[in-house]
């Protein structure tokens, strides 16, 4: 699928101030082509402010040492947050992924642009430019600097190498293609860094994670002979080994290791009591269809959504989907 981003050129041209927002609990996508169609949009002269519905989690403050990516209400407010003339939404199609941003998005006189790689879409009212084939948000923000023809620079080569890899398994999930390691290779070209990017990501790591990571996957339950493998956080672990939110990334693709296993889920209690899920699946099963049917969404090797507690009701209410999905 090819985009044309041709609508795009005199909405740029014709605008000087631009807010960029991404969805709740940004991930390295979301913050990666953040920080690039900053890069981007600055190195074409204008002014650029980042809001997002929730704080950065702290192993991605790297990619974004001075902090400019506020959260709606601390940072920014959502008055400031509406004086723009360009309001960009990346890396997300759900109004449910946007939450309180949400009401600004709606409220803003502003033009609205969407770019985003997300099957799962609600009509935000913008002018949309998606490619739901490709491997990353990121991956679109790359085509926008060999559009426009502006420079890379170094951290905007990381950011969206970053943003890239970690959405496609560091390129070992079916997305991956020869183009993208061609995009990887331009990055690289551009100033990124993958070693060090990888090792920042995934081979530094704290106590606490360790600790949470160990007592979360001892607990590993297997359902439907075998082919499903599920974990559960509470809050209760959390305040027990002084994990966060953040730490519990990547367990899931521990859980879908397995061998045997066509899906995994983990269901983490928030402070709310709602239940976030993180969905993953070889192929062959879409566990976005999954989410969709819980009002969330994402791609078909991996997707989530936020279900009311307590624990063990989203749970059931999960297996129940699942086992249908798996049966067809």
């Amino acid at each position: 699928m090819t985009i044309n981003w041709e609508p795009l050129r005199p909405i740029i041209a014709e605008h000087q101030r631009f807010v960029l927002s991404s969805h709740v609990r940004p991930d390295a996508d979301a913050l990666g082509s953040e920080l690039g169609m900053a890069a981007l949009l600055e190195g074409m002269g204008k002014q650029v402010r980042i809001v997002n519905p929730s704080s950065s989690p702290a192993n991605l403050l790297f990619l974004d040492p001075t902090q400019r990516v506020k959260k709606l209400g601390e940072g920014m407010t959502s008055a400031e947050a509406l004086d723009t003339e360009v309001h960009v939404i990346l890396d997300t199609s759900a109004w449910g992924q946007l939450t309180e941003l949400g009401s600004v998005i709606k409220h803003t006189k502003a033009k609205k642009v969407l770019i985003d790689h997300h099957v799962s879409s609600d009509d935000l009212g913008a002018i949309e430019f998606k490619d739901t084939t490709a491997e990353a948000t990121g991956a679109l923000v790359f085509q926008l600097f060999r559009f426009f023809d502006v420079p890379i620079t170094k951290a905007a080569a990381d950011a969206l190498f970053c943003a890239i890899a970690t959405d496609t398994g560091w390129f070992r999930f079916p997305s991956t293609t020869a183009n993208t390691l061609r995009i990887a290779g331009d990055l690289i070209d551009a100033g990124a860094q993958p070693n060090l990017l990888f090792q920042t990501l995934y081979e530094l790591t704290t106590f606490s994670r360790t600790k949470l990571a160990g007592r979360v996957l001892s607990t590993v339950k297997l359902d439907f002979d075998g082919q499903l493998a599920y974990v559960t956080v509470t809050q209760q672990d959390f305040a027990d080994t002084g994990a966060v939110s953040a730490d519990t990334e990547d367990l899931v693709n521990e859980c879908l290791k397995i061998a045997g296993t066509k899906a995994a889920f983990i269901a983490i209690e928030q402070p709310t009591k709602s239940v976030k899920i993180s969905f993953r699946s070889r192929v062959g099963l879409n566990v976005a269809a999954i989410a969709e049917r819980f009002g969330g969404g994402g791609h078909k090797q991996a997707a989530g959504a936020i279900l009311p507690g307590p624990v063990p009701t989203a749970i059931a209410r999960v297996l129940t989907a699942v086992k249908a999905a798996l049966s067809t």
